[in-house]
C-alpha cells in the first residue's frame, strides 16, 4: 500500500524517544505524523484530518486530558478516534480518559505488536461505524423519497377526486388551485402579523393548504338537477344543497377509518363542515358564531366567496375584483371574521393576481 493510501495516524508525545519508538512501530503500515505537543497538534489539524490520534497524557502546557476535551468540543474533530498512551496505570486515570471520549488506553512502555493490533481493531470498528452511518443515511433518504412519492400520489388522487366534484358543479379545477393560493396568502400574512398564534403555530402550511381541496367533496352526493341548476334554488333545493357540508364530513370520516395519516384529513374535515358558517351565527350546517367557528372554516369562507364572486357561474356573471372586495367588506362582522377581513384587505392585490393568473 502506498503512503497516500495508508491511514493517517497522529502520534502526540513531548518525549522524542517515545515519538521515535512509536513511529518505528507503525511506519510501513500507516502514514505516521509525529507531533511534540498539544498546541502543535491543533495547528496540524488545521491542515490534515487523521484517521486516529495516539495521545500522551503527561505533557507540559496542554496535557492529554485538555487536548481531548478540546478535540471533542469541536464538531470538525469530535469524531476522530483517540487512544491514550501513558505511563499512568491507575484505574482512576484510565476511567477518566475513557469518560472524556478516548476509545482505548494503552500503558507505556507498549509492545509494538500489541499497539499495531489495537490500532487495527479500532480502525476496523471505525470503518464499520462509518459504513453503518452511511447505510442509515442512505436508508433514510430512500424512506424520504418513498414517502414523498406516496404523498405526491395521495395528493394527485385527492386533487383528481376534488376536481371531478367541482366539474359536476360546472366549476373548473382551477377553483381548487385558486382557493389553495388564497388560503396560503391569508395564512402567511396571519403568521407575519402574529395573529391566532396559538392555533397556526402548530400547523404545517403545506398540509393545511393541500387539505383544503376537499372542502366541497360532499357535493358528490348532491343531485345533478340541484347542483347544476342554472337559476336560483328553491328553499327546499337549498336545504338539500346545504347538506353537502355534512356529507363532506361523513366522507372524510370514512376515509379516516382506513388511513394512517391524520393531520391532513383532520384539517380537511374541518374545512368541509365549517366553511359555510357565518360570524354572526346565521350560517350552516350548525349555526356556529364568532370564534366557535374553526379558523379553517373562517379562512375558507373568505377564499371561497371571493372566488365565487370573481368567477362566472351558470346563475351569474363574474364580478370585478373591486366589486368582490366591496361585497366581502360589507360582510365584515356578520358573514366574516372582522380580523380576517383586515388581513384580506392587506393582501387583496395578491388575490386579484391569483384570480387573473390561475384560470
Amino acid at each position: 500500500m502506498t503512503q497516500a493510501n495508508q491511514k493517517k495516524i497522529f502520534l502526540v508525545d513531548d518525549n522524542a524517544t517515545n515519538l521515535t519508538i512509536g513511529k518505528n512501530a507503525l511506519i510501513g503500515k500507516y502514514n505516521v505524523f509525529t507531533i511534540p505537543s498539544g498546541e502543535k497538534l491543533f495547528k496540524m489539524l488545521e491542515r490534515i484530518t487523521p484517521d486516529m490520534i495516539l495521545l500522551d497524557i503527561e505533557m507540559p502546557e496542554m496535557d492529554g486530558y485538555e487536548a481531548i476535551k478540546k478535540l471533542k468540543s469541536n464538531p470538525g474533530t469530535s469524531d476522530i478516534p483517540v487512544i491514550f498512551l501513558t505511563a499512568k496505570t491507575e484505574v482512576a486515570n484510565e476511567l477518566e480518559g475513557l469518560s472524556l471520549g478516548a476509545i482505548d488506553y494503552i500503558t507505556k512502555p507498549f509492545s509494538p505488536p500489541l499497539l499495531l493490533k489495537r490500532i487495527e481493531v479500532h480502525l476496523l470498528v471505525e470503518k464499520q461505524k462509518n459504513e453503518l452511518k452511511n447505510y442509515n443515511e442512505n436508508l433514510m433518504e430512500m424512506v424520504r423519497e418513498k414517502t414523498k412519492t406516496v404523498v405526491n400520489l395521495q395528493n394527485a388522487i385527492l386533487k383528481t377526486v376534488a376536481e371531478m366534484v367541482e366539474c359536476r358543479d360546472d366549476i373548473t379545477g382551477a377553483h381548487i388551485e385558486r382557493t389553495q393560493n388564497y388560503l396560503q396568502t391569508l395564512l402567511e400574512k396571519i403568521i407575519e402579523k402574529g395573529l391566532y398564534e396559538d392555533q397556526v403555530s402548530s400547523w404545517d402550511i403545506n398540509v393545511f393548504v393541500q387539505s383544503s381541496q376537499l372542502h366541497d367533496v360532499g357535493k358528490i352526493m348532491i343531485k345533478d338537477n340541484i347542483l347544476q341548476k342554472p337559476g336560483k334554488l328553491t328553499p327546499e333545493e337549498f336545504e338539500e344543497m346545504k347538506a353537502h357540508t355534512i356529507f363532506g364530513e361523513m366522507i372524510i370520516n370514512k376515509i379516516s377509518k382506513s388511513a394512517v395519516e391524520d393531520v391532513f384529513l383532520r384539517h380537511a374535515k374541518v374545512f368541509a363542515i365549517s366553511h359555510h358558517e357565518k360570524w354572526d351565527g346565521t350560517g350552516y350546517p350548525i349555526g356556529l358564531a364568532g370564534e366557535d367557528i374553526p379558523l379553517e372554516g373562517r379562512l375558507m369562507a373568505i377564499a371561497d366567496v371571493y372566488d365565487a364572486l370573481v368567477s362566472s357561474r351558470p346563475y351569474k356573471k363574474a364580478f370585478s375584483h373591486e366589486k368582490a372586495v366591496e361585497i366581502i367588506c360589507e360582510g365584515k362582522g356578520n358573514h366574516f371574521d372582522p380580523t380576517l377581513i383586515d388581513i384580506f384587505l392587506s393582501v387583496a392585490d395578491k388575490f386579484k393576481e391569483i384570480s387573473e393568473t390561475i384560470i
